[in-house]
């Protein structure tokens, strides 16, 4: 089984990388746009932003339940009915990633198919990048407002008169706190639970997204993530020399400067992407609920252009990193099962 979930999961994000664009994705598409309304999020006038998210490859990041109540935000901003849906159906997709891993059970080959498909449908390694790619060039040649609109689809702050530096700033850190949550999170819970991890992770931080201000969506958002966040941040450590960054910086901002963030998750990865570049990102952020005062993350100048490209490259070498650390998790995982046995 260990082999079979490695090679599966090899396949998959190798098949992310190829067919590139997970917007362009017609299952990962309806996944997404199912989990999401699944919420309750596509209620009233956030149905289209709910629905724009859940096409797009991020549907929000972790720990945005703990901003949200550092803004002041409602402690629950939907309907526990709203909720339960939600919860239900995450408590669905285990269940349908129970069963298609027993029917592929004692058929290797059958058994890295699923695991493949499932990991194709939830990784959003390619689109992220794609994402990534698009808002660095538009930045680059001053195209402001088609940039604001790519920052939309992949993080929930108001982007709407935010300037160069800004959206340079909140470029930066959407790339990394995605790279956690559509990249690292989905291939460890893989490689722990096979396709019920892979579907439950994915759906929790839809729901998470959907359902923001609801405690129990919350902390199970912020459980999910609790492990994957720190191993993004410590990959991110490892790959900041592959694109001419600094470890040494991205390990201290990791360590240093994350303590006052709200969120038990979110900000360890921005930390480790900005100390990386040598940048400063945090500080005031605007969201549909109101205004945070964010800690700062990293030493350094404001982040521009250029800096927005190396994220999207840093987050390509953590994506491959998060490949190769899944499968020696798979792997090792299954030695141990079969030592109990």
């Amino acid at each position: 089984m260990s082999a079979a979930r490695a090679i599966g999961l090899m396949l998959g994000l190798a098949a992310d990388g190829v067919l590139g664009n997970a917007r362009h994705r017609p299952p990962v598409t309806a996944f997404r746009r199912v989990a999401t309304l699944g919420s309750g999020a596509g209620q009233g006038r956030d149905s289209a932003a709910a629905l724009r998210a859940g096409a797009g490859v991020v549907v929000g990041a972790p720990g945005e339940s703990a901003v949200a109540q550092a803004a002041g935000a409602p402690a629950a901003t939907i309907s526990a009915r709203a909720a339960a849906t939600g919860l239900g159906l995450a408590g669905a997709a285990v269940a349908v990633g129970l069963f298609a891993e027993r029917a592929a059970r004692d058929r290797p080959v059958a058994q890295a198919m699923v695991t493949a498909v499932a990991t194709w449908a939830v990784v959003g390694a390619a689109g992220l990048a794609t994402q990534g790619t698009e808002l660095a060039r538009d930045l680059e040649e001053g195209r402001l407002e088609p940039a604001r609109g790519t920052l939309s689809e992949l993080d929930p702050r108001v982007a709407d008169g935010l300037g160069m530096i800004a959206l340079s700033r909140a470029s930066v850190e959407t790339l990394a706190e995605n790279t956690s949550e559509v990249v690292v999170a989905p291939l460890l819970w893989g490689a722990l639970a096979g396709v019920p991890g892979l579907l439950a992770s994915r759906t929790i931080s839809v729901l998470a997204r959907g359902s923001a201000g609801h405690w129990l969506v919350a902390r199970l958002d912020e459980l999910v993530h609790l492990v994957p966040t720190r191993i993004a941040a410590a990959l991110t450590v490892l790959a900041a020399p592959v694109v001419g960054g600094s470890a040494g910086g991205a390990w201290r901002a990791w360590r240093r400067d994350t303590i006052a963030h709200p969120s038990p998750n979110a900000g360890r990865v921005e930390a480790a992407f900005a100390g990386a570049l040598e940048i400063r990102v945090g500080g005031r952020t605007v969201y549909p609920h109101g205004v945070v005062e964010l800690p700062v993350l990293g030493v350094g100048r404001n982040p521009d252009a250029g800096h927005v490209t190396r994220a999207v490259e840093l987050s390509r070498v953590v994506g491959w990193l998060a490949g190769a650390t899944s499968v020696t998790v798979a792997v090792l995982a299954g030695a141990r099962r079969r030592r109990r046995r």
